[in-house]
């Protein structure tokens, strides 16, 4: 079976479900259902929440499994809340070490961090 899509493929907004279908008895109900928020994710953003919840929701886990730096990952991870339409909060950490601006300098340097997620660990957004 071809996975459930969250967003149309022509203008991108939010797809709703009308029908669901039983194939073991060929029951089917008829509505209007909610996919959830989990749905309003790009695959990147699903393959990135798989890889967390695997890790146990451990940071350092996450960035052994997919090789990122711990800023790098706490920036998927701020996207992925955003993406689910949360909002948040204000960093309540102290304003970035140079060893964490240079591993976000560094990342950006290598591709694996983009100029916004990078702008959101330097300002300590992520």
């Amino acid at each position: 079976m071809n996975p459930v899509i969250g967003q149309c493929p022509i203008c991108h907004e939010t797809l709703e479900v009308t029908r669901l279908h039983c194939r073991n008895c060929d029951t089917s109900v008829e509505g209007h259902f909610s996919l959830g928020r989990l749905y309003q994710l790009s695959p990147q953003q699903l393959d990135f929440v798989e890889i967390f919840i695997r890790c146990e929701g451990k940071i350092n886990r996450v960035e052994q499994e997919i090789g990122l730096s711990y800023p790098a990952v706490r920036a998927r991870l701020t996207e992925v809340i955003r993406a689910m339409g949360y909002e948040v909060g204000p960093s309540e950490s102290e304003p970035v070490s140079e060893e964490t601006r240079r591993e976000v300098l560094a990342d950006l340097s290598a591709g694996s961090l983009s100029a916004e997620e990078a702008l959101q660990i330097l300002r300590g957004e992520a």
